[in-house]
């Protein structure tokens, strides 16, 4: 039983998640589903009917592409973002009041995810390896005591 081709996979995952905005993409591309699948919705669930035509599908469609965009893409991420939250906004009118406001609410949140997503940002230390570090660093003698044997 190896498990070579399998130890690869999660750190590439991790490694790829960590190179965008992974949960504003995800939450505003889920967002444009759970719009799309409320108006296939009976008509004994629809609260508002709103303009049926063609807006009705094609601003949950663009959040979702707008999700992927931001997944695919993030050079491009406050464009899309941006884009992304003008239209989860606009289903409000256009698609059974945003999709029962919760696709109105996860468009909004991976909107927001997505701009204020930093490409340079230093990678978050867990809270058990920072009490770790500051217990070495603690516990660890003065450079000066380890030289001359002598406290500072």
């Amino acid at each position: 039983m190896s498990r070579g081709p399998r130890e690869g996979v999660r750190p590439a995952f991790r490694q790829w998640r960590a190179g965008r905005p992974f949960w504003g993409g995800l939450l505003l591309a889920l967002g444009g589903v759970e719009v799309l699948l409320t108006l296939k919705a009976s008509l004994d669930v629809i609260l508002h009917v709103g303009m049926q035509g063609l807006a009705g599908y094609l601003l949950p469609v663009v959040m979702l592409l707008c999700g992927l965009l931001i997944l695919f893409n993030p050079a491009q991420r406050l464009f899309y973002s941006v884009i992304g939250v003008l239209v989860s906004l606009g289903t409000w009118l256009t698609s059974n009041l945003g999709g029962f406001f919760i696709g109105l609410l996860l468009g909004m949140v991976g909107s927001c995810l997505a701009f204020g997503w930093l490409p340079d940002q230093e990678p978050r230390v867990s809270r058990r390896r920072r009490r770790k570090e500051a217990k070495a660093a603690r516990t660890a003698p003065h450079p000066l005591e380890r030289k001359t044997g002598q406290t500072a």
